[in-house]
């Protein structure tokens, strides 16, 4: 018996197979559109040759058909020029040039070599945890190239994650690129070329029509019905076709570095697991707030390296560090990481193109102090003017401790000791100081006027009103959910303008080139918290606050898991068992015996900003 060995020939052979079909069924779609035409020359070369009579019902039906042909022509040309015009998505990255990183050129080149492909046309570095080819050619762009009277193929685009330069050695990246680039070669091929270039018109006159308003509406609605059937029809062998180019590239790149291949996947899974980690859980906080670390690529060297030490599974891969990162292979790698670190900015969160006064970068030695603190005491600020706005009749009176009894003018004194601004909020809106009313030091208390009341906020405050009524977490985690709630609607707001650009003011058709600002971010990191998860984040905030400014505590930062409390230097993580007790359950025993433990005052005033 003879098995069938698959190789690369194969493999191309089985795409181009598809990739055929997938011209045929354009071919078909032309057909169809000029069937009218074809049978109306038919019916007047009869009549002018005499093969077919002359008359009322003769006649009739010429013209009836040639206005039929003229109607499918004029909509076949429609769709001809909207896919024509329209360009297809380009994913976000940020380009290299050859300059920048001859030695990362020239690793591809001669991986290329190796691989008997052509190189890739350039390269570029996207902000996520993966790599691809990316044709970048189209008809929109310029005028076809010809050779021999045929489009001239250009090779693909490279687009690299990030992470994987920062935190692979130079080996392992090169075994992680070889079935990548392995794929220019079925990528030069003209049919699989020529059907991936229609498939990507229709999906951008897809895209166009999805966007199309004013007069153009209507017939850009047609050419959307049109793409979508001829997508449909294309899906099955295109997607075939595809399977069949990965599966000559991977056969292809076989025998370049295949054990060091191993490796290079063991290190996806943990950097995408680090990735990830740090940017829900360290960037987030800093983007919500306008500012965007500029060394993320940096920050998850560390991030993974933290990993490794913790995770059994990653045992001995921090012994890797030794060797030649594949950063090295960037003449200026602090710029690049820059510009890569707004771009994930932009594409997970929504921030602005280009940095400015309410969206500045930030870096690793200064997070602490200017987005974990500032985090802390935005929260508190917040929390404190819930607390202030809810209704007397609803809870108690503020700045009231267990069992003491509100005065008159209990609440109205807590209001006093601090004006009330609005709260941050959104993303790239700085709040100002929070000051006394006066701009001065607060007065001394009156006689028999409650002390924390007059004080200003306080920890006590927060802990009496949710530990002593039934209804107070319930709702004040309704007005925390509406309030951030309101800041993400102004934020999007904000967002959708400073994208409005991106439209075409006469037509209302945006014609784009795969980023559209209007459309950010592109990849949401996390989903809508609940209430009650709100109102937890907003009370160890309080809490925090209350510890840096009386026992004496710092913030850190953990790459991990984000803002840290560093008590004596070291971190204190079991803060979130006591404050779920309280926040859940209104049994504030185990946060103020954690108090009593770590040093904090919960009477004393917290500085708020």
């Amino acid at each position: 018996m003879y098995r069938l060995v698959a190789s690369p020939e194969t493999g191309v052979l089985a795409a181009r197979a598809r990739a055929l079909a997938v011209l045929r069924i354009r071919s078909s779609a032309m057909a169809v559109a000029l069937l009218p035409a074809a049978v109306a020359v038919v019916l007047f070369t009869g009549r002018a040759t005499g093969h077919l009579g002359a008359g009322g019902a003769w006649d009739a039906a010429r013209w009836a058909v040639s206005g039929l042909a003229v109607v499918a022509l004029l909509l076949a040309a429609l769709v001809t020029a909207v896919i024509a015009r329209a360009r297809p998505a380009l994913s976000p990255s940020v380009p290299i040039s050859e300059k920048s990183a001859p030695d990362l050129y020239r690793l591809v080149r001669d991986l290329a070599e190796r691989l008997e492909v052509p190189a890739p046309s350039a390269i570029a570095l996207t902000p996520d945890c993966d790599s691809w080819l990316e044709d970048r050619t189209h008809r929109a762009h310029g005028p076809p190239r010809r050779t021999a009277g045929r489009r001239a193929a250009q090779a693909p685009v490279l687009v690299i994650g990030s992470p994987f330069l920062w935190w692979m050695r130079v080996a392992e990246l090169r075994a992680l690129l070889a079935p990548v680039v392995a794929g220019t070669g079925p990528s030069a091929h003209p049919d699989i070329a020529a059907a991936r270039r229609f498939i990507r018109g229709l999906d951008a006159a897809v895209a166009v029509s999805a966007r199309a308003a004013g007069p153009l509406g209507l017939p850009l609605r047609f050419v959307g019905r049109v793409s979508r059937l001829l997508l449909r029809a294309c899906r099955d062998h295109a997607t075939i076709m595809e399977r069949g180019v990965a599966a000559a590239a991977s056969e292809r790149a076989q025998g370049v570095d295949y054990g060091l291949r191993i490796v290079a996947q063991e290190q996806v899974g943990l950097a995408y697991a680090g990735w990830d980690r740090l940017l829900t859980r360290v960037a987030l906080p800093a983007w919500r707030m306008g500012r965007w670390p500029s060394r993320l690529d940096a920050g998850v060297v560390s991030a993974l390296t933290e990993l490794s030490r913790r995770d059994r599974l990653a045992e001995g891969f921090t012994s890797r560090l030794g060797e030649r990162p594949a950063c090295d292979l960037l003449e200026e790698p602090g710029a690049i990481d820059r510009a890569a670190s707004l771009l994930a900015a932009r594409l997970f969160h929504g921030g602005p193109a280009e940095p400015g006064p309410d969206w500045s970068p930030v870096g690793w030695n200064q997070y602490p102090e200017e987005v974990v603190d500032r985090k802390w005491r935005l929260e508190a600020a917040r929390l404190h003017r819930v607390l202030d706005e809810l209704p007397a009749a609803d809870l108690p009176a503020a700045g009231q401790s267990a069992g003491q009894t509100a005065g008159p003018g209990a609440a109205a004194g807590t209001n006093r000791s601090y004006a009330r601004t609005p709260a941050r909020t959104a993303v790239g809106e700085r709040t100002p100081a929070r000051q006394p009313a006066d701009h001065a030091p607060p007065a001394p208390p009156a006689p028999g006027e409650p002390t924390a009341a007059a004080a200003g906020p306080t920890l006590a405050r927060v802990i009496d009103r949710l530990a002593r009524d039934d209804r107070a977490g319930d709702l004040v985690a309704a007005r925390l959910g509406a309030e951030v709630a309101r800041e993400e609607r102004e934020e999007a707001a904000r967002q959708a303008a400073r994208g409005a650009f991106a439209q075409d003011a006469a037509a209302g058709v945006a014609w784009g080139d795969g980023l559209a600002e209007g459309g950010l971010p592109l990849f949401p990191l996390q989903p809508p918290r609940t209430g009650r998860e709100l109102l937890a984040d907003h009370v160890t905030a309080m809490v925090c606050c209350a510890a840096v400014d009386t026992a004496g505590a710092t913030p850190g930062l953990d790459w991990l898991d984000g803002p840290a409390l560093l008590v004596d230097g070291a971190r204190r993580a079991d803060l979130g068992v006591p404050v779920l007790s309280l926040v859940d359950d209104g049994d504030a025993g185990p946060l103020r015996g954690w108090l009593t433990t770590v040093g904090v005052r919960p009477e004393k005033p917290v500085r708020l900003v």
